[in-house]
């Protein structure tokens, strides 16, 4: 997987091995460790490097392990005007695994960890990586909450080297923190933020602010489609807008301008909780095409969930078994490029449908597709769209004319059945080449 080469592993042999150990997972996501390698060999090797993170070997980290990728995250973003930050934490339960490092979760009982990527996406939602991210378990030496300002000021030193691209730091409530909006301004907003808001602060000149900014005048309405959820079906959505820029006490004396956008919405369907966001942000709201435009990209922060979604159920990193957690963490950096790649590829197929399928798959993997389907593959190089697809119909999706396109879930299951179709052609071509 090129997202790994140039990785400063201090052994050239290291880097080699994980390039392939990536492209084995990231061809069979759900398969475990050994089930992905081509052998015994293969599999030895792969334990060889996650046991380079013990101190006695070399110590190796997964910041070392996830910096090729972050580069290339990078190089992707500055081709775009406007890139979303998407940040937030899950926790990955390994309760009843004897495994060192770990510590407790939510619940006490519990053992595991928790990891804190920033993922970027474009407006259209188009993953292009990770470049920041925490793995930590509790007790932490340091305030957990501090990964938030820390994610923003880590946007910050790359602004610096993007300069044509916009960066947005987008948050759900946990990172609604005056330290944050205060070293955002302190920087002088190198990175604009987009916060959902989690505290009705009182304001200088008295009130609170979700009913100052509600007794503005509407901006105007919206309206979009609320996607289908589990125990949700998907429905259209009216919303109201409100917005207004306000000083908060900055807990120093002073105040500290921020705009707050409240999106109500309207008549809700009967036994239907109506879905309302209130948004903080750096940037200036005038118009009900500024406040849309907010919202749009508020509502992008979903693709993080979908990245945990994989990363948990279709990479299964939870049911990875390493004698410590410092092993898991280089495993869980690899981890998190497969579970890009497999969001990126799904919303690729749909922003960009007629790409040939040769600027992302090697020529006999999309013709595997079609084989195991039995069907001779297309002569001409089809497009990612039509591939996707094929791919998608081996993991379950039935393409009907209603279907719309496939999901993730799919895709990973899939992939699982044409790697191993694809290592089988490699090992008869590699017998008859004998």
């Amino acid at each position: 997987m090129e997202e790994f080469a140039g990785a400063q592993m201090g052994d050239a042999r290291l880097t080699q091995r994980l390039i392939k150990l990536a492209d084995r997972l990231g061809s069979a996501p759900s398969a475990s460790i050994p089930g992905a390698c081509n052998g015994r060999s293969e599999t030895q090797a792969a334990y060889r490097l996650f046991d380079q993170a013990r101190p006695e070997k070399r110590g190796l980290g997964w910041e070392e392990v996830l910096a090729p990728h972050m580069a290339c995250t990078e190089m992707r973003m500055a081709a775009h005007p406007v890139v979303l930050c998407l940040q937030d934490t899950t926790e990955l339960d390994f309760n009843g695994q004897d495994m060192e490092g770990l510590g407790p979760l939510s619940y006490a009982a519990q053992r595991g960890m928790y990891v804190h990527p920033t993922y970027v996406v474009t407006p259209q939602r188009l993953p292009l990586g990770l470049v920041d991210a925490w793995m930590w378990a509790r007790p932490l030496d340091m305030s957990e909450s501090r990964r938030w300002i820390e994610g923003y000021e880590r946007l910050a030193e790359r602004a610096a080297r993007l300069p044509a691209t916009r960066l947005v730091y987008v948050a759900d409530r946990e990172a609604d923190m005056l330290e944050l909006m205060q070293r955002a301004n302190t920087l002088g907003h190198p990175a604009d933020y987009l916060l959902r808001a989690q505290h009705n602060r009182c304001l200088p000149q008295g009130g609170t602010l979700w009913p100052t900014v509600l007794a503005a005048a509407p901006l105007g309405d919206i309206e979009f489609t609320l996607p289908e959820r589990p125990h949700r079906p998907a429905r259209a959505v009216r919303q109201t807008l409100h917005a207004r820029t306000v000083d908060l006490p900055d807990g120093r004396g002073g105040t500290l301008p921020v705009t707050c956008l409240i999106a109500r919405e309207t008549g809700a369907p009967p036994g239907q909780k109506a879905v309302e966001w209130r948004l903080l942000t750096n940037r200036v709201v005038a118009t009900v095409e500024d406040a849309a435009q907010l919202i749009d990209w508020y509502r992008c922060r979903w693709e993080i969930e979908t990245l945990f979604h994989v990363l948990k159920n279709g990479c299964r990193v939870e049911s990875l078994q390493f004698g410590h957690a410092k092993k898991l963490e280089l495993a869980l950096a690899i981890y998190l490029v497969v579970a890009w790649r497999l969001s990126h590829l799904t919303r690729l197929s749909r922003i960009q449908p007629d790409l040939p399928a040769s600027a992302v798959f090697e020529q006999t993997e999309w013709q595997a597709a079609w084989l195991l389907a039995e069907k001779a593959p297309p002569r001409k190089t089809p497009t990612l769209r039509d591939v996707i697809r094929r791919i998608a119909m081996l993991g379950g999706f039935l393409a009907r004319k209603g279907d719309g396109e496939p999901g993730v879930k799919t895709l990973w299951q899939g992939f699982a059945r044409l790697s191993s179709f694809v290592r089988g052609v490699e090992q008869m071509r590699s017998i008859n080449a004998l």
